[in-house]
């Protein structure tokens, strides 16, 4: 079974290195260091403190084998290689919102793959339904998006 793609810009991937060689160097050692001062108490069937330790080192092993599947299949977006007026994985759109109760609003975005996505810095995922609704328009194209607040139009003013 072929893996996903994971789409990410140059810094996304950076970033996932970073958080990467962090787990690996760092927060290993210091769940190491739990679990042996939580193994010096004494009987394990009665020791949450072990108990806490092992559940924290199958989470960081989950999160570096999610890293290490992410880094590996990462694909980096080759922001020369894109047409300057389409949006694309690593755009940024500016766009004019009208909502189905008539209220309209200027945004930008930036669109990002699914693992940069985070909404409050304005970088929406490329699976989302604004994201995927997005990905491919054109400068002037008006799209129209199904959301929690009901039908929203965004109209694309630009793309860089």
């Amino acid at each position: 079974m072929a893996e996903k793609a994971y789409y990410v810009t140059e810094e996304g991937l950076a970033a996932l290195q970073a958080e990467l060689e962090d787990l690996k160097v760092n927060r290993r050692k210091e769940v190491a260091e739990k679990i042996k001062e939580a193994l010096s108490f004494g009987d394990l069937s009665e020791n949450s403190e072990y108990d806490e330790a092992k559940n924290d080192q199958a989470i960081l092993e989950a999160r570096i084998a999610d890293l290490e599947v992410m880094v590996s299949n990462a694909r980096v977006i080759e922001k020369e290689n894109l047409a300057a007026d389409t949006v694309h994985i690593g755009s940024s759109v500016f766009v004019k919102t009208k909502r189905a109760d008539g209220s309209e609003a200027e945004r930008s975005f930036s669109i990002v793959g699914s693992n940069e996505a985070n909404p409050r810095q304005g970088k929406i995922s490329d699976e989302s339904a604004v994201g995927k609704a997005l990905v491919g328009a054109k400068v002037g194209q008006t799209v129209e998006v199904e959301t929690p607040a009901g039908i929203v139009e965004y109209t694309i003013i630009s793309v860089s």
